[in-house]
């Protein structure tokens, strides 16, 4: 193995792929990248078994690619990314020396390091899954930024821990939810398919940190794992294992109260309110009557607090409400909408927050039973 590459384009693909290894896998060779040197490409590889990252660099002026030998190796991930970063040139050059050791070496700059055998690394099957379809990029990172921040962080329901992907004919719906929120949102796909998986939130930010432009990101799902290809990026997942909730029988489909607001507004009048809080926990009440809406909320430690809501409208009979101030501020900050929609079932009822420019993501929000 020798080869000459751009260290800026190598190092940025670098760190892409480290981000799917763990430095506390059991399997001493997923520590490290594997390098697949052939005599137009380098193809880098990164997982930790739940996740994997297949990154390919294709020769052309900008990767300034110089093969003098193909092979493969796996340089442990820390190393690799600190010392292509520590030269001190615009060309990072590689060279087996000896056995195992690789010299790594750029200007007047030269590190030597053990490497492990690619043949020790494990097998990781790469077969396209039969369910296809496309989707643009920024559309997809919609979707995983408004409804992944539902998912519970509790390990006890392993299912909850990420998005389900529910597809029939030709809509997919997204929900996640942690049983005390729920977030859910739909989108259109040219193709009918027919699949229901659960894919971790690990993953999903993974994916989600990997967009930087706008292109078409062809996505591959079966029973077993979840593939996303962006431009010559492949990232693999498995999927948890589990039936997910019914979770449509949550949704109220009557309502007593309907509020419209600016979303500045109500975001600030809970923050606001968040100054009264408990061990970094605050609840919010909405009282709502012929003489207005007000946002209040109390700490016995700290003191209270109430202040006027302006709504563009309300509609119903009186209203007596206490939420989880940062579920509610969670959910309105993901619609990135200017004006909102939160629909009251009742006192101790679900309700719903939505956006009124955009009828394909819905938020929902459980009450808080308290007793002052």
């Amino acid at each position: 193995m020798n080869f000459k590459i751009s260290k800026r384009i190598f190092l940025n693909a670098l760190q892409l792929v480290a981000r799917a290894v763990s430095s506390n896998s059991p399997i001493p060779s997923l520590s490290g990248i594997k390098l697949d040197i052939e005599n137009d490409r380098i193809i880098l590889t990164g997982s930790d078994s739940d996740i994997s990252i297949k990154k390919e660099l294709i020769n052309d002026e900008d990767l300034k690619l110089d093969v003098i030998q193909t092979g493969s190796m796996v340089i442990d991930s820390r190393y690799l990314l600190e010392i292509v970063k520590r030269i001190d040139s615009d060309i990072v050059n590689f060279e087996l020396i000896d056995g195992l050791l690789i010299r790594i070496s750029g200007n007047e700059a030269e590190y030597q390091i053990n490497g492990m055998r690619s043949s020790d690394y494990p097998v990781i099957d790469f077969k396209k899954p039969v369910n296809e379809f496309n989707i643009d990029a920024y559309a997809l990172l919609k979707v995983i930024n408004q409804t992944s921040y539902a998912t519970s962080e509790k390990e006890s329901r392993p299912v909850l821990c990420g998005v389900n992907f529910k597809c029939e004919s030709n809509v997919v719906e997204c929900v996640a939810t942690d049983s005390y929120r729920l977030a859910r949102k739909y989108f259109n796909i040219e193709n009918e398919l027919k699949f229901n998986v659960t894919i971790p939130k690990k993953s999903l930010n993974e994916i989600a940190h990997s967009i930087e432009k706008d292109s078409v990101i062809n996505v591959a799902i079966d029973d077993k794992k979840a593939q996303f290809l962006i431009d010559n990026t492949i990232i693999q997942t498995r999927l948890i294992d589990g039936i997910y909730p019914e979770t449509s029988r949550l949704i109220p489909t009557v309502f007593k109260n309907e509020l419209v607001c600016d979303s500045r507004d109500i975001l600030n009048a809970i923050d606001r309110a968040s100054l009264m809080r408990s061990e970094g926990v605050y609840f919010v009440r909405l009282t709502a009557s012929k003489n207005g809406i007000m946002i209040s909320s109390k700490s016995q430690d700290v003191g209270s607090y109430s202040g006027n809501l302006n709504v563009e409208s309300w509609s119903g009979d009186d209203l007596d409400i206490t939420f989880s101030g940062k579920y509610v501020q969670d959910a309105i900050r993901t619609l990135e909408s200017s004006n909102v929609c939160i629909r009251f079932a009742g006192d101790m009822k679900p309700f719903i927050i939505t956006s009124l420019d955009d009828k394909s993501v819905l938020q929902l929000v459980l009450p808080v039973r308290t007793y002052n």
